[in-house]
C-alpha cells in the first residue's frame, strides 16, 4: 500500500489535526463559558435560552455538537485506512 515514511507522515498528519481539534474545543469552551457570561456585580438576570443562559447554551450544549461533527468529518475526510502491520505488501493485489 504505502511505504512506511508515508504511514508516518499520514499518522503524524492525522494527529496534528486531533490535537488541533482539541484545542480549538477548549478554546471554543473557555471562551463561551468566561466572556460570554454577565458580569457577576449585575443586579439583572441573565437572558434566558430554553431555560439556560446563553454562555451554557453555547459551552455545553452548541460547543459538543459542533465539534462532534467536527470530529465525525475530521475522521471521514482527513483519516485513512491503513494497516497496521509493517509487512511488505503482496504484489497479487
Amino acid at each position: 500500500m504505502k511505504t512506511l515514511s508515508t504511514r508516518y507522515r499520514q499518522a503524524h498528519k492525522e494527529a496534528r489535526w486531533a490535537l488541533g481539534l482539541a484545542v480549538a474545543y477548549f478554546l471554543w469552551w473557555y471562551c463561551t463559558a468566561y466572556y460570554v457570561a454577565p458580569e457577576p456585580a449585575q443586579d439583572i438576570l441573565p437572558e434566558l435560552y430554553w431555560g439556560l443562559p446563553l454562555w451554557f447554551v453555547l459551552a455545553c450544549i452548541v460547543g459538543p455538537a459542533l465539534f462532534t461533527l467536527l470530529c465525525a468529518l475530521m475522521v471521514k475526510f482527513i483519516y485513512q485506512d491503513m494497516p497496521l502491520s509493517a509487512d511488505t505488501e503482496d504484489d497479487h493485489a
